[in-house]
């Protein structure tokens, strides 16, 4: 899988709702049953076509993770064909043409998921992120929030981290911090990228102390740390007056991403 930064980390596999099941995963991992005319998984058997879209639509998740938005793409072809009503299909292809700026066609898909299931969290979370990376972050917000309603819903704490993210890009730093937080006491795995978060939004707010508190707690659970999280580090050691530790992450900054944004940011002197 190639590498992402800590906001390509954010929304992985299980934060947009695509866990899949065991039988499947095993079978990726081992490159069991994958490869095709496509790459895709054609030679997996199944008399359901229930289930046959389900499989198609977990390898297709896969795919799209790994990068692979042509296969991806081919395998959601297959498990609608299987079953034109199983609605994750349409929820992670609309995640796919979002992801390659086919915004029309993302559209249309998770309209026609919601159509089917319009209460079903995980419809409602990744059409809520979508809403968010296009533009429409004040939007977004309702679909977490829908989302949240469910009580089988089994990642809650993903859908708050995000409903916290969109409204920390939407400006709203007092709803951003009240879902992020929620995010962190729901949270099952530390939380990396609610804190993350907070660590800006502290950072936004002039609370630099409890930013770096924060970002300590980041940096402890990642590695190696990505450029976001080390311009961060730059900037509040910076406010800080601790030169020291500023110089340190800008050392990394500039050995680890010299050819990023942030590193590029950094050059320029724009610190603000």
């Amino acid at each position: 899988m190639k590498a992402v930064s800590l906001q390509g980390q954010i929304f992985a596999i299980c934060l947009l709702g695509l866990c899949w099941g065991a039988p499947v995963q095993a079978q990726y991992d081992s490159g069991q049953q994958l490869s095709g005319p496509t790459g895709g998984g054609r030679n997996l058997p199944s008399s359901d076509p229930r289930n046959r879209a389900r499989i198609h639509t977990e390898l297709g998740a896969m795919y799209y993770q790994a990068g692979n938005m042509s296969v991806a793409l081919d395998e959601l072809r297959v498990a609608i064909n299987a079953d034109s009503s199983y609605f994750q299909a349409y929820s992670i292809r609309g995640l796919v043409h979002g992801s390659l700026k086919e915004y029309g066609k993302a559209e249309e898909d998770f309209r026609r998921a919601l159509s089917i299931a319009p209460n079903d969290p995980e419809v409602n979370n990744n059409y809520g992120w979508f809403l968010c990376e296009t533009g429409k972050e004040r939007q977004s917000i309702a679909y977490f929030l829908n989302a949240l309603k469910s009580p089988l819903y089994e990642t809650p704490d993903r859908a708050y981290t995000n409903a916290g993210t969109c409204a920390l890009k939407a400006g709203d730093l007092d709803g951003a911090q009240g879902y992020l937080l929620q995010a962190l006491q729901l949270s099952r795995d530390g939380g990396l990228t609610a804190r993350f978060q907070l660590a800006r939004l502290f950072y936004l707010r002039g609370n630099f102390e409890e930013s770096r508190i924060y970002l300590a707690d980041v940096l402890k659970m990642m590695e190696p740390p990505s450029a976001e999280a080390l311009w961060l580090g730059v900037r509040l050691e910076r406010r800080l007056g601790n030169r020291e530790a500023e110089s340190g992450y800008a050392a990394q900054l500039r050995s680890r991403y010299p050819a990023s944004p942030e590193y590029q940011e950094f050059l320029k002197g724009k610190f603000e």
